[in-house]
């Protein structure tokens, strides 16, 4: 078979990795014509190892298709990591000064009346499988833009992995990273938009208005996170009738010229909200919302509910000392936060070490 190579760290000597999956020969299937056809290699007795192998040149280039350009963090600390055992917080939590007027609260606590959605994500359980971006994809109506449109950057997952290594090229360590959008209570993309496209709810949803976006993109630029997508094309409008029937009914399908993004799959909070209406106005049980992201994931490491319960999961992930605020410092404030990942000690107790220090 012949397919490209993509020199990657930790990657055992004398050994290849090959991904199954793609080439095969069958008319109107995703995989029609795409990448190469490993099967071929597979023998019934190992279908999972092949010992006796060759591997040489062919002189040709193919540079690999990826949504992440790097492998390193460069001396930032967007992954952290908390010795096992340790008491005090990741990352201080301080109020820094803001242009913003102050949130309404509630008597007992930081949020106001209204249920506070929220997200916290375990960087210790996360094993980088994509199974959230899968289930995003298929929940929220994400076409699949194809290889030449994902090398413009033009791709449109709502969610995407970050992978950094830590250490020596011939064994580091792999961090991988969830990152949706962080629905920020202090959002700059709110700021940047002219046409006030994307807006807070009451519940703290940071969330698009399809019918007002022009297209600008100006939210992408506020945005530090980089998590909002752009339809450059119509991807779904001469779909197969068949194809169609295959969409969430309860999700907009958007249309060429606006921005996009990860919602909290807002349309199962409505649900739960209809549903908590009906009879005696019961508010909503903690896990009676679940995204799409967090029921696909194996190892659950992501928690999502209402932060203002102070009963709830997500709220006692959230004040756990592990947790921390990605790009914290920039006071976005976001409702989407992260569990430092455990290691049996670092630098200093309670103080985060800094992965990405590998050339």
């Amino acid at each position: 078979i012949e397919g490209p190579v993509w020199i990657q760290p930790g990657q055992a000597d004398a050994s290849v990795t090959v991904a199954l999956g793609y080439g095969r020969a069958i008319p109107d299937q995703l995989a029609d014509g795409l990448g190469y056809d490993a099967y071929p290699l597979r023998a019934s007795a190992t279908p999972w190892r092949l010992a006796e192998a060759t591997l040489a040149k062919t002189g040709r280039r193919s540079p690999p298709v990826t949504t992440q350009d790097h492998g390193t963090m460069e001396g930032h600390d967007f992954v952290r990591v908390q010795a096992v055992g340790a008491t005090t917080p990741v990352v201080a939590r301080e109020a820094l000064p803001s242009l913003y007027p102050p949130a309404p609260t509630s008597p007992g606590g930081r949020y106001g009346t209204e249920r506070a959605w929220g997200m916290v994500i375990d960087l210790d359980a996360c094993i980088g499988c994509n199974a959230c971006v899968t289930a995003c994809q298929s929940e929220n109506n994400i076409p699949v833009v194809g290889k030449e449109e994902v090398a413009l950057g033009r791709w449109l997952h709502w969610l995407r992995i970050d992978r950094y290594y830590e250490g020596g090229l011939d064994a580091p360590k792999t961090h991988f990273m969830p990152v949706p959008c962080m629905h920020c209570e202090q959002a700059p993309c709110e700021v940047g938009c002219p046409v006030e496209a994307t807006v807070h709810d009451r519940e703290g949803l940071n969330l698009m208005v399809y019918n007002r976006c022009v297209g600008t993109r100006a939210c992408s630029s506020y945005c530090p996170y980089k998590v909002r997508r752009f339809n450059y094309l119509d991807y779904s409008g001469d779909t197969a009738p068949v194809q169609q029937q295959q969409r969430n009914p309860e999700v907009t399908v958007r249309a060429r010229g606006v921005m996009e993004k990860c919602t909290y799959c807002v349309q199962r909070i409505a649900a739960g909200r209809i549903e908590s209406t009906r009879g005696d106005h019961a508010p909503i049980p903690d896990g009676a919302v679940e995204t799409a992201c967090q029921g696909a994931c194996p190892t659950r490491a992501i928690t999502f509910g209402d932060l203002r319960d102070a009963g709830s999961r997500v709220a006692a992930a959230a004040a756990d000392p592990r947790n921390y605020g990605l790009l914290a410092q920039l006071n976005t404030k976001p409702r989407t936060t992260y569990l430092a990942r455990l290691v049996e000690e670092a630098s200093v107790e309670g103080t985060p070490a800094k992965p990405g220090s590998a050339p």
